[in-house]
Formats: C-alpha cells, sequence, structure tokens
C-alpha cells in the first residue's frame, strides 16, 4: 500500500538513480507526501501558450509542437580551438515555428540531442521565446518527447498529450530535475495513493466553505483553471492557519489553568505616590492599557500579554506602573532586557522617574518607596554580591537585568511580575529560566517597540493577549527624514557633517550610526585601501565602509574638529559604556558616534538628529526603531538615511518608505513584505526558517481571522478534539516539532 508517508521511490517509475537522488537530495522530498506537497509555483496557460502567433520576447511558452527539420552543425571552438558541435531544430506549432539550439562538446552528446529532437517527434516544449536575426527561438527549452523516433526517452520516461490540461504546473526545482519528472511523479502519486488522512472536520469544511483534501491536491496540481487553485490553495493555507490557532489557543487556555497569585495592588500606596510626582498626564493609551494590565494582574491566573506601541509611546512607563502595583501587593519585579546599553537605560530612567520612591523602605517596610537594583553579566563578584542578597530577601522590589537575571545565583523572595523588554531577542528557554524563578507561575507582561501587524499577533503572539498603543505624549515633536542618495549627489555627504555642526552650535546633541564597529566586521570586499591626506589625516569619503573605531578618528580630525566625540558599541567594558551614555545624557559629549545598541531605550531630550550611515544595510523596522532616539523632546527630530543605494534599487526603496512615514504600523507591514516572514517571525530566535509554509500573514488576513474563529468554536465545544482525532494529531505534530519554536512567545 501506497500512503503518504511512503518513501518517494515509490512513485518515481522508471526515473534513473542520478535523478532519483537530485531530487531527493536538492529539493529535500523523501516522502510521497512530501511530494504532494511540494506545490507549483506557478502555471502556464497552455491553452493559449501553444497559439503561438503573437509572441513577445521574455514570453515563456509552454507549447506542443512537432520537430519539422533537425541538423548537427560541426564548428571549431574559439577557445580550446577543438571541434564542437551544435544541434539546430525547428520546431513547427499551429502558429510561427520556434528555433532550438543545443551545443555539444562531443559527437555522442551531440547525437544524443539530434534523437530526442529528430525530425517527426512530437512532444512538449517549455521555454521562453527570443528573437535573433529575424527568427523567433526557444531558448534553453525544457522538453518532454510524447515518443521518440525508433527509440525510447533516455530515462525511459514520456510525457503524453492527454497529461496536460489547461493549466500546466512549474514546481520548484534544483539542477538536473525538470517540472516534467515533478508533474509525471505527482500524477502518479494521486493515482495510487490509497489513503489521505483528512484533517479538517465535515462541519468546519462546510461552515468555512474549504474543499476536502482530495480535491485540494488534485487542483493545486493538475487543474483546469486558476479558480480551482485558489481554491486548493485556500484549503492548505486555512488547515495551516487552523492548526498554529489550536496549538495556540489551547496554550492561551492551559495558562489560564495554572495558579497565580492574584496582585491586587495592596494599599497602592507605592502606585499612587508615583502616579502623584508624574508631571504629565497619562495618554489614553496609556490609561486604557493600564486598566487591562491591572486587571489581568488581579486574576489568579497568570497575565500573559504582549505591550506593543509606537516608538516614544510610553511602554516602558505603563510596564513601570504594573511593576509598582506588584510591589504594592508584596511581591517583586524582574524586567529582562537584551543588552547591557538598555538595562542601564532603564534602570537609569526608572529611578529618575521614582526619585526618593527608589529610595525609601523595602519591600517589607510601611513606608511607600522600594529599591530598584540593576544585574549585569559583566559586574564583578563584589558588586553582585550584595544586590543578589537584595534580590532573595525581598528589599529589592524592582531588578533591571541582561541574561544575568536567568543564572542559578539569582533567587527571588516573590517573583510576582516578569516583564521581558524587546521580546523577538529572547530564546523560548531563556524566557521559560526566569520565570521557573518564582514559587508560582509570574505575570508576565512582554514589551516590543516594533510595531506589529494584526494577523503577525494573532498567528506569532497568539497565546498572548495583545495590548497597544498608538498616540504619543503630547508635546512631542516631529521627526523630518530625509535620503540622502550619494550616488546621485556626493557632495551632499560633506552637508551631512556641516549639518551635524549647526546642531551642535544650537546646543543639541547628535547620533551618527554606523553597521558596524571596526573594518574587521566590514562585509567582505567592501574595504579599501585609504589614502592619507598631506597633514597625515584619513579623509572622510562617501562609499568607504562606516565604522565606529575607523569613522571616530576621521571625524575628530576633519569635519567635526573640535566638538566633543565619544564611541558606543557592544565591545566596550561595561563600565566604559555606561560611562560613555552617562556624559551623552550629561551633554557632556556633542556627537555619539555608536553602533545600534543605542536602538531602543535611549532617552536623551537634546538629542535632535541622527546620522545613519549606509543605511541601506539596515531594516525598514529598525531604521524606524533608531529614529525614534530623536525628537523626544519638544524639539524637533531630523534623521538623514546616507545611502550609495542607486535610485530605483530595492534598498533606495526602502528607504524611500521609510522616509515618507513615520507610522511604525504602517512601516511593519512594508517591512513584512519585503523580508518576509522566515526573518520577521522568529529566525533570530533559533536561526532556522519560518515555520510557516503556505501562510503568508499579510495575504491570508481573512483566511487567519477565519481560522482563529474556527479553533475557539472547536475548543470551546471539544477542548480535547477527541472528536477530531487527525486535527489533534496534526496540532500534537506542530507542538512536538520545531517549528512550534516559533509560536511560542509564552
Amino acid at each position: 500500500m501506497i500512503d503518504l508517508g511512503s518513501p518517494l521511490t515509490a512513485v518515481l517509475g522508471a526515473t534513473t538513480p542520478a535523478k532519483r537522488a537530485k531530487i531527493e537530495k536538492g529539493l529535500g522530498l523523501r516522502t510521497v507526501g512530501d511530494l504532494l506537497n511540494h506545490f507549483p509555483r506557478r502555471y502556464l496557460e497552455t491553452g493559449s501558450l501553444t497559439k503561438v502567433a503573437d509572441l513577445r520576447v521574455g514570453q515563456m511558452l509552454c507549447v506542443v509542437g512537432e520537430i519539422a527539420q533537425c541538423d548537427i552543425k560541426t564548428y571549431r571552438d574559439r577557445r580550446s580551438g577543438r571541434p564542437a558541435y551544435r544541434v539546430e531544430a525547428v520546431l513547427r506549432t499551429d502558429g510561427v515555428r520556434l528555433k532550438m539550439t543545443f551545443f555539444a562538446k562531443n559527437q555522442n552528446t551531440a547525437n544524443w540531442h539530434a534523437r530526442r529532437v529528430a525530425q517527426g517527434n512530437r512532444g512538449v516544449f517549455l521555454g521562453k521565446a527570443d528573437r535573433f536575426r529575424d527568427q523567433w527561438q526557444l531558448v534553453n527549452p525544457q522538453m518532454s518527447i510524447f515518443g521518440l523516433a525508433g527509440s525510447e526517452e533516455p530515462d525511459g520516461e514520456t510525457f503524453q498529450p492527454d497529461e496536460i490540461g489547461g493549466l500546466f504546473p512549474i514546481y520548484p526545482l534544483t539542477k538536473g530535475v525538470e517540472t516534467w519528472d515533478l508533474a509525471r511523479a505527482v500524477r502518479f502519486a494521486l493515482a495510487v495513493v490509497e489513503e489521505i488522512p483528512e484533517v479538517l472536520p465535515d462541519r468546519v469544511r462546510d461552515e468555512y466553505a474549504v474543499l476536502g483534501i482530495h480535491q485540494a491536491y488534485d487542483w493545486v496540481h493538475t487543474p483546469d483553471e486558476r479558480a480551482q487553485v485558489g481554491r486548493a490553495l485556500h484549503r492548505f493555507r486555512f488547515e495551516e492557519a487552523l492548526v498554529t490557532q489550536l496549538l495556540l489557543g489551547r496554550r492561551r487556555r492551559a495558562l489560564r489553568g495554572l495558579g497565580a497569585t492574584p496582585r491586587e495592588g495592596g494599599d497602592g500606596a507605592l502606585l499612587s505616590a508615583f502616579d502623584e510626582k508624574l508631571p504629565f498626564d497619562l495618554t489614553e493609551g496609556q490609561v486604557t492599557v493600564g486598566k487591562q494590565v491591572a486587571h489581568d494582574l488581579a486574576q489568579p491566573h497568570p497575565m500573559n500579554r504582549l505591550l506593543q506601541g509606537e516608538v516614544g509611546s510610553g511602554k516602558t512607563l505603563v510596564a513601570l506602573r504594573a511593576m509598582l502595583r506588584v510591589v504594592d501587593s508584596g511581591g517583586q519585579a524582574a524586567l529582562l532586557a537584551p543588552t547591557e546599553v538598555l538595562a542601564q537605560q532603564h534602570h537609569r530612567s526608572i529611578v529618575a522617574m521614582l526619585g526618593e520612591l527608589a529610595d525609601g523602605g523595602t519591600l517589607m517596610s510601611a513606608g511607600a518607596g522600594t529599591q530598584v537594583e540593576l544585574l549585569t553579566g559583566s559586574m564583578t563578584k563584589s558588586q553582585r554580591t550584595p544586590v543578589l542578597s537584595r534580590i532573595a530577601s525581598g528589599e529589592a522590589g524592582i531588578v533591571i537585568g541582561t541574561h544575568a537575571l536567568l543564572t542559578d545565583q539569582v533567587m527571588f523572595a516573590d517573583l510576582g511580575l516578569v516583564v521581558v523588554d524587546e521580546q523577538h531577542r529572547f530564546g523560548v528557554e531563556q524566557r521559560a529560566a526566569l520565570t521557573e524563578k518564582a514559587a508560582n507561575p509570574p505575570h508576565v507582561l512582554v514589551m516590543t517597540a516594533t510595531p506589529i501587524p494584526r494577523t503577525v499577533a494573532m498567528t506569532v503572539f497568539g497565546d498572548l493577549e495583545v495590548s497597544t498603543l498608538r498616540d504619543l505624549p503630547a508635546g512631542r515633536a516631529a521627526i523630518q527624514s530625509n535620503v540622502v542618495p550619494l550616488a546621485d549627489h556626493p557632495a551632499w555627504f560633506d552637508r551631512v557633517w556641516a549639518r551635524i555642526r549647526e546642531e551642535v552650535d544650537k546646543g543639541h546633541q547628535v547620533y551618527v550610526v554606523c553597521p558596524r564597529i571596526s573594518a574587521e566586521q566590514a562585509d567582505e570586499g567592501l574595504v579599501e585601501a585609504v589614502d592619507v591626506d598631506e597633514d597625515g589625516t584619513e579623509p572622510v569619503r562617501p562609499g568607504e565602509p562606516a565604522t565606529v573605531e575607523d569613522l571616530l578618528p576621521r571625524l575628530e580630525s576633519g569635519p567635526l574638529a573640535g566638538l566633543r566625540l565619544a564611541r558606543l558599541h557592544g565591545r566596550m567594558a561595561s563600565d566604559e559604556k555606561d560611562a560613555t551614555m552617562r556624559a551623552f545624557v550629561a551633554g557632556d559629549v556633542d556627537v555619539l558616534v555608536s553602533t545600534t545598541v543605542i536602538e531602543v531605550g535611549v532617552d536623551v531630550h537634546n538629542a535632535t538628529t541622527m546620522v545613519i550611515l549606509d543605511a541601506d544595510r539596515f531594516g525598514v523596522s529598525q531604521l524606524h526603531q533608531l529614529r525614534g532616539r530623536v525628537g523626544r523632546g519638544r524639539l524637533p527630530g531630523l534623521c538623514l538615511l546616507v545611502t550609495q543605494a542607486e535610485a530605483g534599487s530595492e534598498a533606495r526603496s526602502r528607504l524611500d518608505a521609510v522616509a515618507s512615514t513615520t507610522d511604525g504600523f504602517l512601516l511593519s507591514r512594508i517591512d513584512l513584505e519585503q523580508r518576509r516572514e522566515g526573518d520577521v517571525l522568529g529566525a533570530s530566535q533559533s536561526g532556522r526558517r519560518s515555520s510557516l509554509e503556505n501562510l503568508r500573514v499579510l495575504r491570508d488576513e481573512d483566511t487567519i481571522v477565519a481560522a482563529r474563529r474556527a479553533a475557539e468554536g472547536l475548543l470551546d465545544d471539544d477542548p480535547a478534539l477527541s472528536d477530531a482525532p487527525a486535527l489533534a494529531a496534526a496540532v500534537d505534530e506542530l507542538e512536538r516539532s520545531q517549528q512550534s519554536d516559533f509560536v511560542d512567545k509564552s
């Protein structure tokens, strides 16, 4: 019996061992199921393309024709001087005739080509139309002959005319494999596979107008019209979305079933004292989200909430108020940041916002106040020991740290809330390591400064409740963004540095962002020899790779001479990084030359300008995050995106998109459309590709919404999915597989 789990060789027929190996290794197809799920990437309309009367150069043709003429030409190879061979054939169609040429290095290969395209042979031919010396040609054609005159196809395979429907499938291929090879194997598999499990229950298919599995496979591989392809693909996308949503829905329900300590806020003394200190009113969004978080914290099951928002929308303030509520309830809160720079910035800003509330009392004291501790990996043992003691005793109500919080030495007295900043930078195991430090499951608040499209939140963060901050605090200045296209205007590079001087002369501060720390990190082949001016200094020129270590001395001795410059990057010692940031915050540094360590969390109101060098090396969302470091006070912000990218290139269009809007939610959609889900949905966590095979979270928004509704209905009626065992097995398989790494955001 042949089923989806049968080895691929069961349906490859007379395919040669060499070609079988190419299909298995080159395409990664091992089973019949793998083959049937290897969908065509496009389809050719054979009915219209066979009529080749109206051709255009570059048009893809799939034609049925007969060889009208075949000749072997001998010529001398100009490189080797040896004889070479060229087989020229003329294909007769029901329209114009098409010339085909095949080159061969020896007589045997030429004879092999000539047998395949011998006069009188008929077959199906696939290739691009071209025009040469007033004659139409079929360039590099793939072919399958219906029957060779006096011999057989080299692989013993033929492709019959009645196998060609209204649409011909074009499959993703590997070298040495033609689309006919896969089409032939797929058709045979569809004919002999005895049973294909139906994952979707009948009532779901009926309610959501989804095809049965057999019909879907037939129509995706052997369609007669495009409407059939659309319905078949919808079936597979809906199934994938449903299985994903069932897994996420099951996790949401399992989380609600866990016990957690309600954090109702006690007498609210600390939070009230903090709110009274605020010199501004909370935005409407901060009030709304604050109420959502407070409600979740008061429940006897863990909060699991995603807080997303625009750059500068006040997510940290919302998180801090949640932490204070937990401290008022007698618990502790931990904030996990991905970098030391960000952890230090959070510590400084939270201590500053709390003022005397960060100094007074302990967790057990009656007065309003708590202690805020910082824990990072670079701290010495003598620095770390007292901090660990205050965390373990409960004196520290709020603990801010990097991955150092995950070590075994860190023990909390009563961890009630975990806040994870820049969630996508932490792997599943890292987040679990921190939540496991609590006696009872802690409440979890995940923050991201990268706005997320609705369907991404539903598909990838679907086991979290989502809160969104869209409005910015009052008084926030606008940010002007401009692309500086050096390929078109190289002289504008000098104007960039002059513009920085103008801002510093006004008493403002500037960021200069480089994509690399040093030349050793620059992309291979981009580092060139640098000329030296007569005075011994190296000039700053457009086109050279921008690195912090190389750029800083050139700026100090060149266009920014006399200004106070400092460097900041991840290789610096922790105390040096902290000192640099403190100096910049204090206004003792005019220009900070940095890598992307200042991407999030850095809040300096006097910084008005950012210059991003080699801006085309950054993604859309990253550029938006970097730009958000300026204009954070009442002073207008300016962001200059310096690039060598040519006008009309993809990189240039990406920069133009960033310059055209400050709407992070719109940019997140553009980013996702350009980068696809493999980058956006989790490659940074595990290094693997996205788990989404057929789904595209923007294109298939309606399908995802419908699948989530269907998943909720199924789980409401039958939480164990006992009435749909095949569907339950698919959900379990997703849970077990490495794909679940991409949807496990808890």
